[in-house]
């Protein structure tokens, strides 16, 4: 077993952490105080190829792979948790999909575009009455003789504001669960936009809710399959398990580093509180997750790099570093005391937005029902 990264790997994760460093860490405060979205720091990304590492040079990518991804996705989230989110929706939900599953004229009409950020790409799959049950999608697609127009609306979608397309899910039949996806222009007639929620954490990332009224999509928009769209989403989640857990990874090493930090400068009762056990203690355990969050990631991705299965994985690493960010966070906001609680220190934001993690791609109670079943167990 060899842990360690290519040169290659090295390399890439080292351009984007002075990315990060440099173009990212200095306004991330303030853009998650005015809830404000950069699609200026969006489309640099997609032009220093940081949305193509996944995907083949044929349609614009680099073909580094999935482990080069997780590590970008890692450094971005490690100063900017919202900002590493929009670039994983992007890739993983947005670009993914016709990746995987999109016609050659497809790919070549929306995904280059999407991968050097001239717009981004959403994923149209929550509703307000289907969440976890992804399932019971009410929006509906009726064929005619033009094509598909499809009623309905999503919610909690990111990026949506700034997509040049929507990939969204949409039932072909009024009586049965037979889902379909569609690609869905976002300046289709029809097509209605609003980007208003006021969240508790990762504010500065895009979250909108996009409202189909009769949208005429021609029947090439059809992704893939008619009636196979659920299956279709249900492998993205797979890979989309893996940038999150990513993100809760770069959420939680960002919290250990501010922890520790803050232990060797605090002092009370005449020394560095560092040199309590008591912090030494929740330093030491924060590291050991971190670390292991990190090592099942990389893991997962390896396997799909590999083209090895690898869900099961993806749901451990997911559910393991998004649980291991909430618990990161929370502890250097303890370590930091009062001082923690405001604003003047980054680990309250850390603490907000690791907490979409654990809701986020999938519930942790989602995660587990996954592991169980990739286990032999049917909870039926």
């Amino acid at each position: 077993m060899n842990f360690d990264l290519s040169s290659e790997e090295i390399m890439i994760q080292k351009a984007v952490r002075d990315f990060a460093q440099s173009q990212v860490a200095p306004g991330a405060a303030a853009r998650d105080e005015r809830s404000e979205f950069s699609f200026d720091l969006m489309k640099a990304m997609g032009a220093l190829g940081f949305f193509g590492l996944p995907f083949s040079e044929e349609w614009g990518g680099s073909g580094a792979g999935t482990v080069s991804y997780a590590l970008a996705v890692e450094e971005i989230s490690r100063v900017d948790a919202s900002l590493g989110l929009g670039l994983a929706a992007h890739v993983s939900l947005g670009c993914s999909p016709i990746y995987f599953f999109g016609t050659e004229s497809q790919k070549a009409e929306y995904l280059s575009k999407a991968i050097d950020g001239t717009y981004l790409a959403a994923f149209g799959l929550t509703e307000p009455g289907a969440g976890s049950d992804a399932g019971g999608t009410a929006t509906l697609a009726t064929r005619n003789e033009d094509g598909w127009v499809i009623s309905g609306e999503k919610c909690y979608i990111t990026n949506a504001g700034h997509a040049g397309y929507i990939v969204a899910t949409a039932r072909t039949s009024r009586d049965s669960r037979r889902i379909s996806a569609f690609i869905v222009p976002r300046d289709a007639s029809g097509v209605s936009v609003s980007c208003a929620y006021n969240k508790l954490g990762m504010r500065s990332s895009e979250t909108c809710e996009i409202h189909f009224d009769g949208v005429a999509v021609p029947p090439d928009h059809l992704l893939g399959e008619e009636g196979k769209g659920l299956h279709q989403f249900l492998d993205i989640l797979d890979g989309g398990r893996i940038s999150i857990g990513a993100l809760g990874v770069g959420v939680a090493q960002a919290a250990l580093d501010a922890a520790l930090d803050y232990a060797q400068s605090r002092r009370q009762f005449g020394r560095a509180i560092g040199e309590f056990q008591a912090i030494q203690f929740k330093i030491a355990d924060m590291a050991v997750e971190v670390e292991m969050a990190r090592m099942m990631v990389l893991k997962a991705a390896w396997l799909k790099d590999q083209h090895r299965p690898y869900a099961r994985e993806a749901a451990m690493a997911k559910l393991f570093a998004s649980e291991t960010a909430m618990r990161a966070a929370n502890h250097a906001l303890q370590i930091h005391g009062g001082a923690g609680y405001m604003k003047d220190f980054p680990v309250e934001r850390y603490w907000r937005d690791a907490k979409l993690l654990e809701i986020g791609e999938g519930t942790s109670e989602i995660q587990r029902l996954v592991i169980a079943r990739q286990l032999g167990l049917d909870s039926r």
